[in-house]
């Protein structure tokens, strides 16, 4: 059945097309109506469907087999169909053509289209309106088009309104035709203000030249910037901006300039923060290590160009560490800006103090013209260091140590002038501190022998040319052998038998200082068991450097020695400390000295009585044994101040509970002085030199 109606309708559109060809179109007119690109159809006037051509059919995604005869209300919406027939009625009751866009239905694609569609109502020979002819043109595409264009506009006119960034256009004379808010609050003008200005206006005369610059660019390359410079706005402020921009043609025809304006005083401020955390110590506000080492490549290059000197100044505080320890860290910081202000307050306008962190500084003394003409300023330091600082009432006192390299008399780069300076300090703490020394070139010459010592002292403690002498130590009223002191010894391969005195000082405050350290303390526990093996029960003692003695891990390293002889009874092994490096920080090594002795091991103070706080940290110090210095005991026959200084210790040590070594005894007379003082322990050459250790089992003694 259905075929049939296909066939008829068939044949009737043929007829209809025949029939339109001969009264409407004439002859050959169907080819080219069916080769158009634009749908057209013809309706009667009931819309019934008589006529259409192949881009029609391909526009509805129907056959006109399909429509022909039909209203289409069975192919399309229902709501469409309503818009249709209501324009169809419109046209032939109007009797005029109309043109509007509308929504069709695409059967085969099975989606909405948006067409444009022109309707023309034919008459006939009464001027009635018989037909309908109609064309539509698919502009969906363009439709999109133009409405994604429009949300594009709209996009970026809310962009332009909304951007942080301002935004301004401006005539090719500088006048303000257009800006966003964000133009208006960087400049600070309000908007009838800013159209009465122009550019140059906001732009201080300074950056002439960068302006021309950008707009030879402009001309050339029709874009400016970016590049950074300052707006002066209403309120006077100078505003740091970024700029950029780019020359565009106005619908007028005429050129204009789009300017983009970045506020970066954040920025600025941000990086001045930056700038200031990288060359300024956060702590005392002063240069750095960077910045000094700017200053000193600026300051060298002065000194050359006006010929005349500069002076290096190393600066490290004596005593600020055991403050920092027993007071704290804070107080410690008080400390530090403290003495920052004095120097900056001590120094002359175009010097310059920087903190190279910890307690250390170093302050750069320019336009010098004699060597030794700093020498005044380095005096006003040490005295204004030297003053009393008083810190949530406590009243803590400390000095400082300089050392001073001049250039161009040492004519050397940053880093080595430091390095001397440095040095230089490290000869004015040997000297006895709170003063300053002079780098010369004898003293750098004998650091460098100091490294060469070093390099030879690791090779002998590598090759086995150390070895541990003893000296026997007696009780004084027996004569009993009751101890011996471990001394080093290097066989040096060329010199011979070397004493301590020959090559420790080199090592000092180094690695190899608790290398040779450990290897003391390693190989005097060995030695002491072989002798209590031997029946020999005597105690051993070792000198121990404070630096080695406040290492990391000294106690624990110590305890997994001790370890290794579990035999050995306790008490018989003692380190000596110097007074002077145990009263450098009496806090920290009253700790390590408690922590040695709950293990089993004593304590003694060597060279007791040159330390000049003996009498107040004493009690502080958990010791068990007091060595009174030898130089006091030298000279106590001749000397009454020693005689009674060295009185004055014994009896000390015995109101303290300490037993008393004199060492350095070398005649009869000292021996029987000290007796009758009621020394405790003997040491020296009248008692015993020190010897190989396989002879101390056949001393008989004196």
């Amino acid at each position: 059945m259905k075929n049939v109606l296909s066939d008829k309708k068939k044949r009737i559109s043929e007829t209809m097309q025949d029939s339109m060809e001969n009264n409407f179109f004439g002859s050959h007119i169907k080819e080219l109506f069916d080769v158009l690109p634009v749908a057209i159809f013809v309706k009667d006037r009931n819309s019934k469907f008589l006529l259409m051509n192949k881009a029609c059919e391909q526009q509805f995604g129907m056959s006109f087999t399909d429509l022909y005869g039909t209203d289409a209300s069975q192919f399309f919406p229902p709501e469409q169909i309503k818009r249709f027939l209501s324009k169809d009625q419109e046209v032939f009751k109007g009797g005029r053509p109309v043109d509007f866009v509308e929504e069709f239905w695409n059967a085969k694609l099975q989606e909405n289209r948006i067409g444009h569609t022109f309707k023309k109502p034919m008459f006939d020979a009464a001027g009635e309106p018989l037909y309908l002819i109609c064309a539509t043109i698919d502009i969906t595409e363009k439709n999109l088009a133009e409405q994604n264009l429009r949300i594009s506009e709209e996009k970026l006119r809310g962009l332009y309104e909304l951007s942080p960034l301002g935004i301004a256009l401006t005539d090719m004379n500088g006048n303000y035709v257009e800006f966003n808010d964000a133009f208006q609050q960087i400049c600070g003008y309000s908007e009838d203000e800013l159209r009465k200005l122009d550019y140059w206006t906001l732009t201080p005369k300074e950056y002439a030249e960068e302006e021309a610059v950008q707009l030879e660019s402009l001309g050339k390359t029709g874009r400016y910037g970016p590049y950074e410079k300052t707006y002066r706005q209403k309120s006077g402020d100078m505003l740091p901006i970024r700029l950029n921009g780019m020359l565009v043609t106005g619908k007028d025809g005429q050129q204009y300039i789009w300017s983009i304006a970045e506020d970066i005083s954040s920025r600025k401020q941000h990086e001045e923060q930056l700038n200031h955390i990288a060359h300024y110590d956060a702590l005392t506000g002063i240069p750095n290590r960077v910045l000094l080492a700017d200053r000193m490549k600026q300051a060298m290059a002065q000194t050359i160009r006006e010929q005349n000197m500069l002076a290096v100044c190393y600066l490290d505080l004596d005593g600020f560490k055991p403050i920092n320890d027993q007071f704290g860290h804070e107080t410690g910081d008080h400390v530090l800006v403290e003495i920052s202000r004095r120097i900056e307050n001590t120094i002359r306008g175009g010097d310059t103090v920087a903190r190279l962190g910890g307690d250390e500084f170093v302050v750069l003394l320019l336009g010098l013209e004699r060597g030794n003409e700093c020498v005044t300023t380095l005096e006003r330091l040490l005295e204004a260091i030297a003053q009393p600082i008083t810190i949530k009432g406590n009243v803590l006192f400390l000095s400082a140590s300089i050392g001073v390299s001049i250039y161009p008399l040492d004519n050397e780069d940053v880093d080595t002038l430091l390095r001397h300076a440095d040095q230089a300090m490290y000869a004015a703490k040997l000297s006895g501190k709170n003063r300053y020394y002079l780098h010369d070139a004898e003293q750098d010459q004998r650091t460098r022998e100091h490294h060469v010592i070093r390099a030879h002292v690791k090779h002998g403690l590598l090759h086995e040319q150390l070895e541990l002498y003893y000296q026997p130590k007696v009780e004084m009223r027996s004569k009993r052998l009751v101890g011996a002191e471990a001394l080093i010894r290097w066989h040096h391969p060329e010199r011979g038998l070397l004493p301590p005195a020959e090559f420790l000082k080199s090592i000092e405050n180094t690695e190899l200082d608790i290398e040779i350290g450990d290897w003391v303390i390693a190989t005097a526990l060995d030695q002491l068991r072989q002798w209590h093996l031997a029946g020999l029960d005597i105690e051993v003692s070792v000198n121990i450097s404070a630096y080695h003695l406040e290492s990391p891990r000294f106690v624990e390293k110590l305890r997994q020695q001790l370890s290794h002889y579990p035999d050995l009874p306790a008490g018989r092994f003692q380190i000596e400390v110097l007074e002077t490096a145990a009263l450098e920080d009496v806090a920290k090594v009253s700790k390590i000295i408690e922590a040695c002795r709950s293990i089993g091991v004593g304590f003694a103070l060597d060279d007791f009585g040159t330390g000049y706080s003996s009498l107040l940290y004493l009690s502080h110090l958990p010791v068990d044994t007091l060595k009174i210095d030898q130089s006091f005991i030298r000279g106590m026959l001749e000397d009454k101040g020693d005689r009674v200084i060295v009185q004055g210790i014994i009896a000390l040590a015995r109101a303290f509970e300490r037993i008393t070594v004199a060492e350095g005894i070398e005649t009869d007379d000292h021996y029987e002085v000290l007796l009758d003082m009621g020394c405790d322990i003997g040491q020296g050459y009248v008692i015993a030199r020190p010897m190989p250790a396989g002879n101390m089992l056949t001393w008989k003694g004196k």
